[in-house]
């Protein structure tokens, strides 16, 4: 039976933001990236993004040559989960380099492509809009809303209201880590009358009150039905517990502390006291801690731990023991480190 992703993905799943495993000399671990991605399968989560900005954008450089490789890892892992995963892929760069991304996403077997818009900071709305197009002609497409501190740029009302009316545009990832932001890109969908565009919160800094809230506008109302998150790519199996209980109808107000507390740990993790520039430093931390990745290495060799990121992972880990899921990861790392 032909897996229904777009219904899948309507349906409110979690998923995680695949990072990219390295040993000492920068050179792909394929191992550690193996075991990353059967960590996320046995976690639960609904489909895997890869490619994308926790990946680390590098990956397509030339000199780095990694892009189609961990595309394939990924792919070849999920094709042997006991149960269908939604397949996405990043795409990035001018149209050119766009299209070919997403003909190498087909070729894997991806089912949509998360259209990063960070080549463009200074295109006009009818060019940006012009592009998506192009890209969804080939593709479906999820739109992104990047933080502009980590290489996005703002995207008005206007642009998501036109964006909205792409027919093959099936999910939207709103990541500005800004309430204004995040309100403009959902009254767009609603008022493009858009019902079958799924809302994924990229807001790592709220997630749990995305997830808890309903977005009222007069008499018609959306909600995010799930994230796709960097911060998800720890403390995974957790994540998937916490998403499905923020979604369920009797979901309950006492959640908001909880989500206080993924605030503290996403702090820590994504190095906002350094305005992010640890970001993905310290979500590898974690996974070293854990035994999934060996270090903390970036292709960036600038791209390191802030100082004081390493005290405040210690503290956030000390202070909410409930929500890592290192028990789950030591019982099972043998098994997804075995090649």
């Amino acid at each position: 039976m032909t897996f229904d992703f777009h219904t899948h993905l309507q349906s409110g799943v979690a998923i995680p933001a695949h990072p990219l495993a390295l040993n000492a000399d920068r050179k792909l671990d394929e191992r550690r990236q193996r075991a990353l991605s059967r960590y996320y399968i046995a976690s639960g989560v609904g489909g895997i993004a890869v490619g994308v900005h926790t990946t680390q954008f590098a990956i397509r450089d030339a000199k780095v040559g990694l892009f189609r490789k961990v595309l394939e890892v990924a792919a070849e892992e999920m094709n042997r989960a006991t149960r269908p995963l939604v397949r996405i892929g990043g795409v990035c760069g001018d149209t050119s380099q766009a299209l070919m991304e997403s003909q190498t996403l087909l070729d894997l077997g991806y089912h949509a492509a998360l259209l990063s818009l960070a080549a463009f900071p200074d295109a006009s709305i009818d060019s940006l809009i012009l592009h998506c197009r192009t890209i969804a002609d080939v593709i479906p497409v999820i739109g992104f809303y990047l933080q502009p501190s980590v290489g996005g740029r703002i995207l008005p009302y206007s642009f998501w209201r036109r964006f909205a009316e792409i027919e093959n545009v099936v999910a939207i990832k709103i990541a500005p880590f800004n309430r204004y932001q995040t309100l403009e890109v959902i009254r767009a969908v609603v008022d493009a009358g858009r019902d079958d565009i799924a809302l994924y919160t990229g807001n790592d800094d709220c997630i749990v009150s995305d997830l808890l809230t309903t977005y009222r506008f007069g008499d018609r109302e959306r909600r995010f039905v799930g994230g796709l998150l960097g911060h998800w790519s720890v403390w995974t199996k957790r994540a998937v517990e916490i998403q499905q209980l923020c979604c369920r109808k009797d979901a309950s107000p006492d959640l908001l502390q909880l989500g206080m507390e993924i605030t503290d740990c996403n702090a820590a993790f994504f190095d906002a006291a350094n305005n992010f520039r640890g970001c993905i430093a310290g979500l590898h931390e974690v996974l070293r801690r854990q035994g999934l990745l060996e270090g903390v290495w970036c292709l960036d060799p600038n791209e390191v731990l802030s100082p004081g990121q390493l005290a405040e992972i210690d503290r956030v880990y000390a202070s909410y023991p409930h929500l890592n899921d290192d028990a789950f990861v030591q019982s099972h790392l043998e098994e997804w480190l075995a090649r």
